[in-house]
């Protein structure tokens, strides 16, 4: 038994009476509600009465004015009246309902000993409740264990307390007592079933909530209300399968009296499970059988909406039935209607019930951010989030996660550090860790790593999606595969369990490592359970694909137990890589379903192998063709070299207001390859929105027909523009120079993009770089060049290119050294060793050419009909 009432047992010194227990522990109570005594009945009643007085009490315990039921408590032992036993129980109940009151319940506990009271089963339960509320479960337990014969009442205590405490395993165990007690007083009852089932649905207990589904059975407990929405709540939430949707019916067509509770359930279950078209029926049902829906059936229904086909059609509906029954009132159902709208990309309604909206809650205003983000208003966020604060309403974790995709979107790197700024200085805000994980991803998605990985580390409780933003973000850089290693070593250490995300950032790494870490990957993934995983299986494939391993892409494909619509656009992607015609058109014929994607793949096909016919074929089935089949279709225009043609389709583009940039950038590259550079320059000075994907077609444009001086002239103007370039536009702009001989300007071009942009060269804005100084003659520059190429950029194109300048110019010293580095990369190559034989002849150098007929007898390399006729000559 507790202290309190411990004190009151003979031997102990000086035990404090009931009354000075109860007193002070009033008088603590009084000083926290600052409650006077204004309110004190005593004060108008010159001879109260103590059964009068215990009426009172339980009376406004019953109506829930439990600080009024602790004066009233508090003027009755001033005036020395003793509440009766149901009074006292009344009181305890009310001391378990304040602010604090856990010190007043312990006071009366003791006084319930001391007064003799605490044996009753009234009293008994309301002790037992106050502790269990409190999550005191071992002095709930030792004062039913106190009890004689405790019933179902006091059972169901427990159990309540238990799950209130996450405490599933007493649930369970408590519950099988029960059973096992076989008294008919303390069985199970509907409210024991009531607490029991949703513990079974929280663990996905499946197995556990139908053996206490066969007891309400057994028992007749079927048709009761409040037992039949546990269950169905309960089937719903364990998941899918046509077994659980139809236990789930079966549970509900047993409740005899359906309430909103009833119906909500239901519909939320057959949502959950992706039953949409059920769900909204069962919607229509429920209205037509007379139960008034509430703001939860709203908010139930409402996402049911958002994944149908004809989605915005049936939110109308269910926005006008909101209207008619007043519910547009609710603030929670505005929110739902707005998040709804958001999803089906109808803005302005989400706008018009925002500001119809007489009062909002910081849901409603995240809810406005959220739908802007969803539907690409990002510049809007940032205007709102201001209006926001102008309220005084404090933003959550989830305004912030918001304002910080916007920022992401735009680039606006200062914005988003601002909100790094505000979330440092308050704790409250650093301990979210969604909102940390969205902080990571702002920085991963603005290119700031360091800053990302600065911000990883202060996330204070990491979750595994906390490990994949920052695994995503070392993923998508493609040279930070180190630090990608060592923090999903680090991942491996600390989480026991991965997901499928975790996967797929293994899997995008590996595809830049080659073929043997995809083969790992996919082996890590066998084992680890998530090949079964067709997001999976699909990256695999396409890893393999990426890998240049197109049998080992198949081999998996063939085998895969389930496929969807995206693993044969993976796979027909993958022979599109290969140019493999036939068996990217079996999987096209063999499948039951395609998408857009899988029209544009094989007319993409088709078009690259020089197949227009069939292109042109699969085009016009299209019955709304995409800014993707538009660029598509253009290179089967190209390979015709038919201007009319790329006209039809600028026209398509103009007609169906196809704004694509990449789209413009190939249309402008079509009218150029055409040889149309006059329409090419018209498009490019019409477009709106110029970028560096237009800039570079149309550089790319002039350097094709050998206007070297007009591509400068642009690349000045996209740098006017605040355009950063890249190592694409320097590849063409590196070429027109070197066809044009402006050797100095493209070694200011590439000397400026590489140290006033950052550009990185790639292998091939290297061999550029060799093949205009060649060209240009400045062969003991290029040689210089080539030799400074990184090692792991290095190729034989480069060498190549000086090679044959060294033979126009006739430079043999330096042809020789070219072609040593030449025959090293390429040793199987004749025609390398045709052009070394031509250089020495030109300088009739026959101890040369020889030299070389030897090295072809030694390799057994045979010369070609018509080659050079140095080699004719020495033979």
């Amino acid at each position: 038994m507790l202290l309190l009432a411990r004190l009151g047992k003979p031997g102990c010194c000086s035990p404090p009476t009931p009354s000075r227990l109860a007193h002070a522990a009033l008088r603590r109570l009084h000083l926290h509600l600052h409650a006077g005594d204004a309110h004190n009945p005593f004060d108008a009643a010159p001879a109260p009465d103590h059964r009068q007085c215990s009426a009172l009490l339980r009376a406004r315990t019953a109506s829930g004015d439990h600080a009024g039921s602790a004066s009233l408590l508090r003027g009755m032992l001033r005036q020395g009246l003793r509440p009766d036993r149901l009074a006292l129980a009344a009181a305890i109940k009310s001391a378990s309902s304040l602010p604090d009151g856990g010190a007043l319940g312990s006071c009366l506990h003791g006084f319930a000993v001391r007064a003799g009271h605490a044996a009753g089963a009234a009293v008994a339960k309301a002790v037992m409740d106050m502790y269990a509320r409190r999550g005191a479960l071992a002095e709930a337990r030792r004062v039913f264990d106190e009890m004689g014969c405790p019933d179902a009442v006091c059972w169901n205590i427990l159990i309540t307390g238990s799950s209130r405490a996450g405490r599933s395993d007493a649930v369970f165990r408590l519950f099988w007592s029960m059973l096992a007690c076989g008294a008919d007083e303390s069985m199970p009852t509907a409210v024991t079933v009531a607490v029991v089932i949703p513990v079974c649905a929280k663990l996905r207990h499946l197995t556990a909530g139908r053996t206490v589904h066969g007891y309400v059975i057994k028992t007749g407990l079927e048709s009761d209300t409040l037992c039949g929405n546990a269950l169905v709540s309960m089937y719903a939430k364990c998941g899918g399968g046509s077994g659980i949707t139809d236990d789930v019916h079966r549970a509900f067509s047993s409740i005899r009296r359906k309430d909103v509770v009833s119906w909500n359930s239901i519909i939320a279950g057959y949502s959950e499970n992706g039953s949409f078209e059920e769900a909204l029926a069962l919607f229509g049902q429920m209205i037509s059988e007379g139960c008034l829906p509430n703001y939860s059936t709203v908010a139930n229904i409402l996402p049911v909406c958002s994944f149908m086909e004809r989605g915005r059609h049936y939110g109308r509906e269910v926005h006008g039935f909101v209207f008619r029954s007043g519910l547009h009132t609710d603030v929670s159902v505005c929110n739902a209607l707005m998040a709804h709208y958001s999803k089906v990309c109808e803005m302005r309604v989400v706008e018009s019930i925002f500001r119809s909206m007489g009062s909002r809650d910081v849901v409603t205003w995240n809810t406005m951010m959220a739908g802007y983000v969803m539907n690409g208003c990002h510049s809007m966020v940032l205007g709102l989030f201001r209006r926001l604060l102008s309220t005084g309403m404090a933003p959550d974790s989830v305004s912030f996660i918001s304002l910080l995709t916007a920022c992401a979107q735009v680039g606006d790197v200062r914005g988003g550090m601002g909100v790094h700024g505000y979330i440092f200085r308050r704790a409250a805000l650093r301990q979210e860790t969604s909102l940390m994980n969205a902080l990571v991803t702002f920085y991963s998605q603005c290119d700031r790593l360091d800053d990302a990985l600065s911000s990883f580390d202060d996330i204070l409780d990491k979750d595994s999606v906390s490990w994949n933003a920052i695994l995503s973000a070392c993923a998508n850089r493609g040279h930070h595969i180190e630090e990608f290693i060592r923090l999903f070593s680090e991942m491996c250490r600390k989480v026991t369990r991965w997901d499928s995300i975790t996967i797929l950032n293994v899997i995008r790494v590996s595809t830049s490592c080659g073929i043997k870490m995809v083969r790992e990957a996919h082996g890590c993934s066998l084992r680890v359970g998530y090949i079964g995983d067709i997001s999976v299986a699909n990256a695999i494939i396409d890893a393999y694909a990426k890998c240049g391993h197109t049998q080992d892409a198949d081999i998996l494909f063939r085998n895969l137990a389930g496929r969807n619509i995206v693993t044969d656009n993976t796979m027909i992607s993958c022979y599109l890589k290969n140019n493999s015609v036939e068996e990217a058109e079996m999987i096209f014929h063999q499948m039951s379903e395609k998408d857009q994607t899988t029209w544009n793949l094989m007319i993409q096909l088709y078009a690259r192998n020089n197949m227009c016919d069939q292109a042109f074929s699969l085009f016009h089935q299209l019955q709304c063709p995409d800014a993707v089949s538009i660029t598509n279709i253009l290179l089967a225009c190209i390979q015709l070299s038919s201007v009319q043609l790329v006209r039809e389709c600028h026209g398509y583009m103009l007609r169906a207001s196809l704004e694509d940039i990449h789209l413009e950038g190939a249309l402008l590259d079509a009218y150029s390859k055409c040889g149309n550079i006059a329409n090419a320059f018209n498009l490019f000075q019409i477009s709106p929105n110029k970028d560096i994907v237009t800039f570079t077609a149309m550089i790319g444009g002039y350097a094709m027909h050998g206007m070297a001086e007009e591509a400068v002239e642009l690349f000045s103007d996209m740098l006017t523009l605040d355009i950063k370039p890249d190592h694409v536009v320097l590849t063409a702009l590196l070429s027109a120079c070197s066809h044009a001989g402006l050797v100095d300007a493209g070694i200011k071009i590439f000397k400026f993009a590489r140290e006033t942009y950052r550009v990185e060269p790639t292998a091939e804005n290297y061999t550029c770089m060799v093949d205009l100084l060649a060209r240009g003659g400045r062969l003991q520059d290029a040689y210089s060049f080539a030799l400074d190429i990184p090692p792991h950029l290095a190729n034989a194109n480069a060498w190549g290119s000086l090679l044959g300048a060294c033979n126009v110019h006739g430079e043999v010293r330096i042809g020789q050294l070219a072609a040593d580095h030449l025959f090293a990369m390429e040793g199987g190559d004749m025609g390398n060793y045709i052009s070394v034989s031509n250089i020495y002849a030109a300088d009739e150098k026959w101890d040369g050419v020889e030299y070389v007929r030897k090295l072809l007898t030694s390799k057994d390399m045979k010369k070609p009909a018509g080659c050079s006729q140095a080699l004719v000559y020495s033979q």
